[in-house]
């Protein structure tokens, strides 16, 4: 770079600063700079004509201005001026002053790009770069429609200075970011990936950024990186810390860029070919080996450096699972640093470790430091690294050690932070029933998590032991016995009454020979819980009460008089009061024999997967897949789960049609209600039968916008939603719709719920419904495979002017998927005016460390915020006269694609949201309908009339509404189905 002249000092421009500096007050400093914004504006408007250095000197004088935090709004068209200069330092200021000050709309934009292409034209280096800087510093979609084609041909030109070949990769890798469809890399992909065996490391290391950013997209492309970075990693690994002197960074060569090359590699599967792969192979054990040997430096930086590298060369290890001694030594090296006095160290030790006890081949070397890991839960001292700890405690966690982790902690949850505890009994909960050596002990475990973070254990862990008792015969006697000494407890926890009060409703009767336990023990024992209990807990033990008349006959009086009592028959709450009558009359008039049937006892749950692990899921703690992994070590393990006995569609990768998440299991009957809401659509989207339609309530209207609402804290669903809505990436950020976006989009039109998209990996099912201008829209994404998807990012992106139009609010899913498992995600959707286009719904993620991406169209189309509208024939030919405007009316004849029934078109008609008007039409084989299209800003009314021509196979379809744009493609929409 050119030095700086002595000349050049800018003497008028220190003055300032030093003026601004001296400054006592905030009014002094306006004052001084309004008087040079003053100056500098009559400088610029005078007739006098400046020179290059004065320009420069005021340029320079309005961006520290602007630094400053004041609007400038003159002296652009100077700094562009300054662009033609032929001195380096004028021109550095315009091109300083355009980055930061003018904006990517500007009207300036294209007198800039002219200056640009000069200096890209012009051969020289130093004009070059600065160019090239500006590019991406600005990086709007003009600058990259004018230039996207050029940076890739100075890029691999061979006469290109090396400083030159770095600022054209970095500025080609900032326009790829903001605007990936400009970037032509078809005929350039073979040159920029030959950069890799560059001789200047500066212009690899920018080309590995690149090639890491293109290759997510287009893997397939750029997958002859893989020999090169592998050669390249291996001479900068082999060399010495004097070989690459420009590039050692405290005795650790070219640490950036091995760092980077390491993570280019883990965009794909190991190399295919043997010679490479060893190469590789070797790589990694020198990065290995030199990590044992002592440092060449005290200064922090060094050990920060080597081990930056080892840490990402333990992930790439990771990511191949396939070297079993690279595993076990990588776990061993990591072992290492679980008792690093540098707390970074320790969390990174204990993240990765986490990750290698999923992989067969080191899961038993990651179980060797299960000492130490115990230890820093009990006495770490940051809350992050302990609750890494716990992470990788239940990773590593199988039927051999199961005991002494449950019961660290369990240990540990009595002083537990709060933000982790709940974490924490939904680990314990899951791995009490995985690997219960005997029922027993898991129903001690689980009672004593009810004691020990009662407020903390969800619904979701005491429906799941009363499932598990209920199935189980031979831990019936001593769960009753158990939760009954519990009970007994002064202060007794909420959740315990619940367990108690269901299994002493169902099995009090197998304890009931001991005196003191006896029946009017028992129900002296509950009833003295029953007033401090919520409603929902008081109604289960009114339902416990009922069970007790028939277990115990003795105890009827005595329960009648309790259900006969004022506070219960003429509680302020309907589902007490209810309770309380009915039972009464029931245990009043029904016969023993009558009772006996009614009041049976709760036959067997169907086996599922446990629903607890689908809550852990939604977490994201890294350690919640591991437990599946285990589960494909250890088959014997899936007789645990409720007994479930270990059938092919048990121990092989479920089917996507398949409960993946077990969301479906029904909590015990005896238990309140769930609460109607989101939960009711947690049923299995990929069934063939009718969906099952949510509770709205007496007021359709109503209760369906209080459906819209976020749940409820105490509701059990609101712990399966990120309360924080996901922000939109901008429809540059995601690829076009993929090929068969339309015609999927087509099939969703007359219906709501269905497959929306499926193939070898991935199953989207979609099920919505729409009232008024409110929608709402469950989507689910199943994994088909046994592999987990990583990084795992579902998105609404609004086209053009749709966010005006149509307000999509999502919510954050998991962002690793587990094989055959499927997640959940909440839309809500709010119509604001008539819209055209659908929202996208981009989904990336990695499947065995390679990208994937699609994006398709949301089903949500105009049509869906139709409300059906009943009218007589002759309102109907008056409204259809008052829409005789030729700009009102679309008609289309077009040829019938299905065969011509007549309920089929009826069902059509009514699943896209018209009513459909009987008698008014004279020829009866027409059908009419009528609808309002709600939106937030006003209603479209709308009249369709569709004529079929059985003989000619043709359809005439017409459709008026009060605007013109709907009537057009609410026409075309409706032509596709027929």
């Amino acid at each position: 770079m050119p030095a700086v002249s002595k000349g050049d000092g800018m003497r008028g421009l220190a003055v300032f600063i030093s003026d601004i500096r001296n400054c006592k007050s905030k009014e002094a400093e306006i004052k001084r700079i309004n008087k040079e914004l003053a100056n500098i504006r009559s400088k610029f408007k005078g007739d006098k004509a400046l020179d290059g250095y004065s320009k420069k000197k005021y340029v320079c004088k309005l961006l520290f201005i602007f630094l400053l935090g004041h609007d400038i709004d003159f002296g652009h068209m100077e700094a562009v001026n300054l662009l033609s200069s032929n001195k380096y330092t004028e021109k550095q200021i315009g091109y300083l002053f355009i980055s930061v000050l003018v904006n990517s709309n500007s009207e300036l934009i294209r007198l800039i790009n002219n200056a640009i292409k000069n200096d890209l034209a012009s051969r020289n280096p130093t004009f070059m770069c600065l160019a090239l800087h500006c590019i991406a510093n600005v990086g709007s979609r003009e600058m990259g429609e004018a230039f996207a084609a050029d940076i890739p041909r100075i890029l691999v030109a061979g006469d290109s200075m090396d400083s030159v070949k770095q600022s054209a990769a970095l500025c080609l890798l900032r326009l790829y970011k903001a605007s990936p469809d400009l970037v032509p890399m078809g005929e350039w992909t073979a040159r920029v990936v030959h950069l890799l065996n560059d001789q200047h490391m500066g212009v690899v290391t920018a080309a590995v950024s690149l090639i890491t950013c293109l290759c997510k997209k287009n893997p397939d492309d750029f997958k002859t990186c893989i020999s090169l970075a592998v050669s390249r990693l291996s001479r900068i690994v082999s060399s010495a810390s004097t070989d690459l002197q420009d590039y050692t960074y405290y005795f650790v060569p070219a640490p950036w860029l091995s760092v980077k090359l390491l993570r280019l590699l883990q965009c794909y599967p190991p190399p295919e070919d043997a010679a490479v792969k060893g190469r590789l192979v070797e790589c990694l054990e020198t990065v290995l080996n030199k990590a044992q040997e002592p440092p060449k430096s005290k200064k922090v930086q060094h050990s920060n450096a080597k081990n930056a590298i080892l840490f990402e060369t333990i992930s790439l290890i990771i990511h191949y699972d396939s070297e079993p001694n690279l595993l076990v030594r990588a776990c061993n090296q990591l072992g290492q640093f679980l008792q690093h006095r540098e707390t970074n160290l320790r969390y990174l030790a204990l993240e990765s470790m986490c990750t290698l006890a999923s992989s067969e081949f080191s899961h038993e070397a990651v179980k060797t430091h299960i000492d130490t890991v115990i230890n820093a839960l009990k006495t770490e001292r940051d809350v992050s690294v302990r609750q890494r700890a716990a992470d990788l405690l239940y990773a590593m966690c199988d039927r051999s050690n199961a005991k002494q982790i449950v019961s660290e902690m369990l240990r540990y949850l009595e002083t537990a932070d709060y933000a982790i505890r709940e974490e924490i009994v939904l680990k314990v909960a899951i791995l009490a029933e995985k690997y219960a050596v005997d029922y027993s002990w898991y129903v001690d475990t689980i009672l004593n998590l009810i004691r020990i973070a009662g407020d903390y254990v969800s619904e979701e862990v005491w429906y799941r032991v009363l499932q598990i008792v209920t199935n189980r015969d031979d831990v019936q006697g001593y769960a009753a016995k158990t939760v009954f000494e519990a009970l007994q407890a002064p202060a007794c926890h909420e959740n315990m009454v619940k367990v108690g009060g269901y299994i002493l409703g169902e099995f009090g009767n197998l304890i009931a020979g001991d005196p003191r336990s006896s029946p009017p023990v028992q129900f002296s024992l509950l009833h003295s819980k029953f007033h401090l209990c919520s409603v929902a807990t008081r109604a289960l033990l009114l339902s416990t009460y009922i069970k007790f008349i028939n277990l115990f006959p003795e105890t009827k009086a005595t329960i009648q008089g309790v259900l006969r009592a004022g506070s219960q028959l003429r509680n302020a709450d309907v589902e007490l009061q209810q309770r309380a009558v009915e039972y009464l009359t029931l245990s009043s008039v029904a016969s023993t024999d009558v009772l006996a049937t009614v009041l049976e006892e709760m036959p067997p749950f169907p086996e599922r997967e446990s629903s607890i692990l689908a809550k852990l899921k939604r977490k994201k703690g890294p350690g919640a897949g591991s437990a599946l992994d285990d589960g494909r070590r250890d088959p014997s393990s899936n007789d645990i789960n409720g007994g479930v006995e270990p059938t092919p569609s048990t121990v092989s990768t479920p089917s996507p049609s398949a409960d993946l998440l077990g969301l479906r299991a029904a909590p015990p009957p005896a238990a309140p209600a769930a609460p109607s809401g989101a939960g009711n659509l947690l049923v299995d989207v990929f069934s063939d039968g009718p969906a099952p339609q949510p509770s709205l309530g007496p007021t359709p209207e109503e209760a369906f916008l209080s459906e819209l609402e976020p749940p409820a804290p105490e509701s059990p669903m609101a712990l399966l939603a990120d309360p924080a809505p996901v922000a939109d990436p901008g429809p540059e950020d995601v690829g076009p719709p993929i090929p068969e976006a339309d015609e999927l989009l087509n099939k969703f039109v007359c219906k709501n719920n269905g497959v929306l998209f499926e193939n070898q990996l991935l199953q989207i099912g979609v099920k919505s419904e729409f009232r008024q201008n409110l929608g709402r829209m469950y989507l689910f994404y199943g994994n088909k495979t046994s592999v987990q998807f990583q990084n795992f990012l579902p998105t609404v992106v609004h086209p053009g002017d749709l966010q005006t139009q149509l307000a999509v609010q999502t919510k954050r899913v998991a962002a690793q998927v587990d094989g055959g498992a499927q997640v959940q995600q909440v839309l809500n959707i709010e119509c604001l005016r008539d819209f055209l286009t659908p929202p996208l719904l981009s989904v990336r993620f990695r499947y065995g460390g390679a990208p994937q991406s699609l994006t398709l169209k949301l089903p949500v189309t105009i049509n869906k915020f139709f409300q059906p509208t009943e009218m007589a024939a002759q309102d109907f030919f008056q409204r259809w006269k008052q829409l005789s405007l030729p700009q009102q009316e679309a008609q289309k004849i077009f040829k019938a694609n299905h065969p011509m029934d007549a309920e089929v078109t009826k069902a059509k008609l009514l699943g896209f949201g018209s009513a459909l008007l009987d008698n008014v039409d004279p020829n009866p084989e027409n059908f009419v309908g009528a609808g309002i299209i709600q939106t937030k800003a006003l209603q479209v009314g709308c009249l369709l009339r569709l004529e079929p021509n059985a003989q000619a196979q043709m359809y005439r379809l017409t459709l008026r509404t009060s605007k013109e744009p709907v009537s057009r493609h609410l026409c075309e929409l409706l032509a596709q189905q027929f």
